[in-house]
């Protein structure tokens, strides 16, 4: 294949919004992946924020950060976890992000006084950044996902940019995908194909006809209601894949492979299908994920658990640790808020390990070094990510050093101890949107530390997302105290990393590691903090036969 020339497939969606194209994007992605192809996959966002850095994750989940530093959606975590390869800036589009550079093209002159509309102006604006991946000469095929369901208004400028670039890559150069509800109408006992229909026809309204029909489904599709949706969407039948519920997202793709998706794909792309992928590493994984030897529990300590996407990262590289050590994670989902001195020993009771999870403000606040201090003082294994070191540390300096009133400058502007401070890069930041120290950054780790053996490395590279950092006055203090920083940036001298010493496992990191977990790499500090909870299950119930001997 000539570079520059790759080929391009289009996911869409209808009936309704939550069916997981970005599941579907991923797998498929794993599997031509598997089949020797190089691909990467892009999010188009339909909604009008730049990013989703100032969204509340109950409002659209998790916030995933690539290396480059871009504020994505979190479907953008998926395709890192499944394919293995990093993304970038240029693999999430919003409408926001377009109208913004199409707005400061304008003010430029750059349209030399024309009428700016959105089509031709916005679907250029679209069409360029869609193509960005396939200048770069690194991939033969390009997923594109489209936000949202097919007919919503915000969404009609990507449908008009998609119908154009069938059009100017020619034939066999594209492919859509159309996934679609089949619901099941429990009082009369059928699938209805209807919903789908619609869903087509709208499609075709726009001008784009689906080439494969991917179908949610809480049953079977018998073969007569495949060839129903095959003839009433202009599809061939073998195009018709029905994609139902698996035990776990990682077995979609093996669903998806049993009924030829990929070579149907890759017919429809004209490309080579012949060479059969390999999936020993996947399948290892899945077998050891879905029939583990040994379960384990972990608190993990948050204020948006009642949405669980919210830490859609950590609990996959849970997932992705825990096979590894052929352990299942159970995760408890506790709120912050809820936490008191009373009663933490109750909500926490039983759990192997704790997870203190990011997150922004001070609400839940007390909830979590309440936890910290539970886990500091009964030796339980802990891991905090990003707040959750910085908590770590509030609450080290308050009961350990006896600074009582020691505080984040995010929480208490006059705290008299601010262990945590807003850094010096942020005090004249006054837009929120995109101006945290975001992406890929250095960190030397200290020789003989627990993060060193742990990385087995000195130098390592991990993203962050934050505006604030451990105070240095207090970095002295801490090392005699035992909490020592055993992670710094070599530029900035901004901690990375605290980890307790004589504790099985009390490591507090500025970073967030769970972003770089996936399938074929599981993150090292998940599989030792996995492995040093797993250890203190054990020990629990060797102690308990002790008791009751």
């Amino acid at each position: 294949m000539e570079k520059n020339t790759p080929k391009f497939i289009f996911v869409t969606g209808g009936v309704t919004s939550s069916l997981g194209k970005g599941i579907v994007a991923s797998s498929l992605g794993m599997l031509l992946q598997a089949r020797g192809y190089r691909v990467t996959i892009q999010k188009l966002d339909p909604y009008i924020n730049v990013d989703p850095g100032t969204l509340n994750p109950y409002e659209h989940g998790e916030c995933y950060v690539t290396e480059d530093g871009a504020e994505t959606d979190l479907d953008l975590g998926h395709y890192e976890r499944f394919l293995n390869r990093a993304t970038s800036q240029a693999n999430s589009v919003t409408t926001g992000r377009v109208y913004q550079t199409v707005i400061e093209k304008e003010r430029r002159g750059d349209y030399l006084g024309k009428t700016v509309q959105v089509v031709p102006h916005i679907t250029n604006e679209i069409k360029r950044r869609i193509k960005l991946l396939g200048n770069t000469g690194d991939y033969d095929i390009i997923i594109t996902e489209i936000g949202g369901t097919v007919g919503d208004i915000e969404s009609l400028p990507y449908i008009e940019t998609v119908r154009q670039l069938i059009w100017e890559l020619g034939e066999k150069n594209s492919i859509v995908i159309h996934l679609t509800l089949v619901p099941y109408l429990s009082a009369s006992g059928e699938l209805k194909t209807k919903p789908t229909q619609h869903s087509v026809r709208t499609l075709m309204e726009s001008g784009i006809r689906a080439d494969v029909l991917v179908t949610r489904t809480e049953h079977h599709l018998p073969k007569d209601v495949k060839a129903k949706l095959a003839q009433f969407c202009n599809v061939k039948k073998e195009n018709v894949i029905e994609c139902m519920d698996a035990e776990s997202i990682y077995g979609v793709p093996f669903l998806l492979h049993e009924q030829q998706f990929d070579e149907v794909v890759l017919k429809g792309l004209d490309l080579p299908y012949n060479q059969q992928p390999d999936f020993t590493l996947w399948k290892t994984f899945l077998e050891r994920s879905l029939h583990p030897k040994n379960e384990i529990e972990i608190a993990l300590v948050g204020k948006y658990v009642t949405l669980h996407d919210s830490y859609k990262s950590i609990t996959e590289a849970f997932t992705h640790a825990g096979a590894t050590l052929d352990t299942k994670v159970k995760v408890r989902w506790v709120y912050s808020g809820d936490l008191t001195e009373s009663n933490v020993a109750d909500e926490l009771k039983g759990v192997h390990g704790i997870l203190i999870a990011p997150g922004f403000g001070d609400r839940g606040i007390n909830g979590k070094i309440i936890a910290a201090n539970y886990a500091r003082r009964n030796r339980i294994p802990t891991l905090g990510i990003c707040l959750g070191m910085q908590i770590m540390a509030i609450e080290f300096a308050r009961n350990v050093l006896g600074y009582e009133k020691a505080d984040s400058t995010e929480m208490d502007t006059q705290t008299p101890h601010p262990v945590i401070s807003l850094m010096d890069a942020q005090k004249n930041v006054t837009e929120k949107g995109g101006t945290m120290r975001l992406g890929s950054w250095v960190c030397e780790l200290i020789e003989g530390s627990k993060a060193a053996s742990i990385y087995k490395s000195q130098l390592i590279k991990e993203r962050h997302r934050h505006r604030y950092e451990f105070n240095n006055d207090f970095k002295e203090e801490f090392e005699q105290n035992n909490f020592i920083p055993t992670g710094i940036n070599p530029e900035t001298e901004l901690v990375e990393i605290l980890e307790l010493d004589q504790h099985p496992f009390y490591m507090g990191v500025q970073f967030h590691p769970e972003y770089k977990s996936t399938v074929d790499s599981p993150h090292p500090l998940f599989i030792q903090f996995i492995e040093a909870t797993l250890n203190h299950s054990l020990n629990e119930k060797i102690n308990a036969k002790g008791e009751k001997l």
